[in-house]
């Protein structure tokens, strides 16, 4: 029964953001940050999707560039500079300085996970009906039906999410890695990862902690 409560509360939350965002199917999870990194907030940074597919490289960098907007950082996707592949790492340092940029997001694909659970056994109670030949008439009455255990596998896609800065020496003072489930589209998980990468960064105020 109180599984049952916990299920419809759930449901009922999700529905609250029906108009609006569905329930995460993204998390970041092996979250740091440096905690002796006490420097101004990074204004402008330049956004990294490692990737071998040029649109999606496109489509992640703009995707936190406008998450970022919303907090007043100045960030571009370094698509702008790099149109075709990214440099080495010592060139794209010195472009970046050279451009005044203070900081690096940069986000590069994991390899897959495959994770499986037990889904328990359960009986559900059903009313059904049936014709009552000597009432001449149609019968209600419940039953119940026995629902076997089974095993439920789901793929989960990881990326690494990582924050430098770029100023007195190049640093990275904040990292995590996101798990999405396969249940929303990549367009909806690159913006649910975005959202939740800019928040952390707000809160910790690594990134202006205001809208």
């Amino acid at each position: 029964m109180k599984r049952c409560k916990k299920y419809c509360m759930l449901v009922a939350m999700c529905g609250l953001f029906v108009f609006g965002e569905s329930c995460s199917s993204s998390i970041l999870i092996d979250v740091w940050n440096d905690p002796l990194y006490k420097e101004p907030s990074l204004k402008k940074i330049l956004i990294i999707a490692i990737r071998q597919n040029s649109i999606q490289r496109r489509l992640w960098e703009d995707v936190f560039v406008n998450e970022l907007s919303k907090f007043g950082v100045k960030a571009i996707s370094s698509y702008n500079y790099f149109p075709s592949e990214l440099p080495d790492t010592s060139k794209i340092i010195q472009s970046i300085q050279e451009k005044g940029f203070d900081g690096i997001i940069v986000t590069r694909l994991l390899e897959d996970e495959t994770k499986s659970h037990y889904v328990e056994s359960y009986v559900s109670k059903e009313i059904a009906t049936r014709y009552n030949v000597f009432r001449k008439k149609y019968d209600s009455y419940y039953r119940y039906t026995q629902h076997p255990g089974y095993m439920e596998s789901e793929s989960i896609s990881r990326r690494a999410i990582e924050v430098w800065a770029i100023r007195n020496e190049d640093q990275i003072i904040w990292g995590a890695t996101s798990n999405s489930t396969e249940r929303n589209s990549e367009e909806t998980v690159k913006y649910e990862i975005a959202t939740l990468v800019v928040q952390e960064l707000s809160r910790l105020a690594i990134i202006n902690s205001k809208r």
